[in-house]
């Protein structure tokens, strides 16, 4: 089975599938269909399937052309028919993996998925997990319900994970060119489908020794960036107590050549991984009777910015207007998770938001990527243009995410009162009212 499988990689002749058409899935699927490999990419949601179908890009990592072209050739299509999965020879699942009510980890759409490819699994197949979960997942959860089709894994068909590696909106690194590692079940599983990467991708593949070492490489990575945004968050705190510009304090440390990496503070983590993985490790741990302190305790720092930007903006109206947060106008710029993308999936903006008005203020926002969003049942509405009238009716402006699209000279010289928590008013001249976190 292995040596067919690598003729007909290297031949091209692998069908691809991708289950799961999002940030992740989609740039997969089209790298996929642009390596010469036929490519199926599996929704549930229909609207993202007439979209693929149709042409239409969705996702900003995605070139709308380079989607277009691979649709009208026959090399991409998408669908909702889960029975297509008997056609393809490789199927990677790239599924959400958030946490539930209780934060623990909710793997709900890894075992739908993995139970609607059973249904079909067929000999000589490889099916790969790239959502990012707990270590034993793969072999714990995914191996047992495909073997419920009565084929065995790596005798009949291969498994394994590899961790997605998705930055959106980072112009140097891509799907393409971001390298892969994989952890199979078995040599022959690591073999077979790192020659599927390979083939694919413009990028190294490192093997690891199995299932689980990929899985906790994923939430190593995120959990390594976790605790150090809390060590350098909760910095952020203490140097505003002592009247230090932590901002200078980090391009100072940056000049030193070795042993310092720099992170920068913010109103919270964002996003669908760093602020979610740290918890996938602790879920796993008390398995193992294993408390995982530094990791909570950067989590609770990093929780708690949003709440200390609330607070920090109610000290500034108090302090140079006399004026109460209750009843007060915000100025909110900036939704998404980071800069210069339309994702605001788990993003502190919105807790930011939230709790503004829960404190009794007027709040508005602009986002020149995000319009409007949806969040808890709710249906939020940006103003549609950053004018001087709207800055100026706003008794603060509170900047939430860096975007590059926006003229801060222009925002300073309207406002009353600015708070910066990103720093992207460092080269403003006149910062007469401008706070920085």
């Amino acid at each position: 089975m292995k040596e067919i499988l690598l003729k007909k990689i290297a031949d091209h002749q692998i069908v691809a599938g991708v289950v799961g058409l999002g940030y992740v899935g989609l740039p997969l699927a089209v790298e996929k269909a642009k390596a010469g490999f036929r490519t199926i990419g599996f929704d549930v949601q229909q609207e993202k399937v007439d979209l693929v179908n149709s042409g239409h890009n969705y996702i900003g990592d995605v070139v709308d052309s380079d989607l277009k072209q691979l649709v009208e050739k026959g090399m991409l299509r998408a669908t909702t028919d889960f029975s297509e999965i008997s056609n393809v020879d490789f199927v990677a699942i790239c599924v959400p993996t958030p946490l539930d009510a209780h934060q623990q980890p909710d793997i709900s759409y890894v075992e739908s998925s993995a139970r609607s490819i059973a249904k079909y699994l067929h000999r000589g197949m490889m099916v790969v997990l790239e959502s990012t979960t707990y270590p034993g997942t793969t072999e714990e959860l995914i191996k047992p319900i495909l073997e419920t089709s009565g084929l065995k894994c790596g005798e009949d068909f291969y498994l394994g994970f590899s961790p997605e590696r998705v930055d959106p909106g980072n112009a140097q690194f891509k799907t393409k060119n971001t390298p892969k590692v994989v952890g199979g079940l078995g040599a022959d599983a690591s073999e077979v489908i790192s020659a599927m990467y390979e083939a694919v991708l413009q990028s190294d593949v490192f093997r690891a020794s199995s299932p689980a070492v990929a899985e906790m490489t994923k939430i190593l990575e995120n959990t390594y960036r976790n605790i150090n945004i809390g060590l350098i968050n909760e910095l952020a705190i203490l140097c505003n107590r002592m009247n230090i510009n932590l901002w200078e304090v980090i391009e100072a440390a940056k000049t030193k050549p070795f042993g310092f990496t720099p992170f920068y503070p913010g109103p919270g983590l964002g996003g669908h991984c760093i602020p979610l993985d740290p918890y996938y490790l602790s879920w796993k741990a008390r398995e193992y009777g294993f408390h995982t302190s530094m990791i909570e305790a950067s989590m609770m720092v990093n929780d708690r910015m949003p709440e200390y930007c609330v607070a920090r903006t109610a000290d500034i109206l108090n302090r140079r207007f006399q004026k109460s947060l209750s009843g007060s106008r915000v100025l909110v710029l900036g939704v998404a998770y980071k800069q210069d993308i339309d994702d605001y999936r788990e993003s502190p903006a919105i807790r930011v938001i939230e709790r503004l008005k829960m404190k009794g203020a007027e709040v508005v926002f602009y986002d020149p990527f995000i319009p409007k969003f949806r969040d808890h049942g709710k249906n939020y509405v940006g103003e549609p243009a950053l004018t001087a009238e709207l800055i100026e009716s706003a008794d603060i402006v509170v900047i939430t995410a860096s975007h590059s699209t926006i003229d801060y000279d222009f925002v300073q010289s309207h406002a009353r009162a600015i708070f910066d928590t990103k720093n992207v008013t460092k080269d403003v001249k006149d910062k007469s009212n401008i706070e920085v976190l």
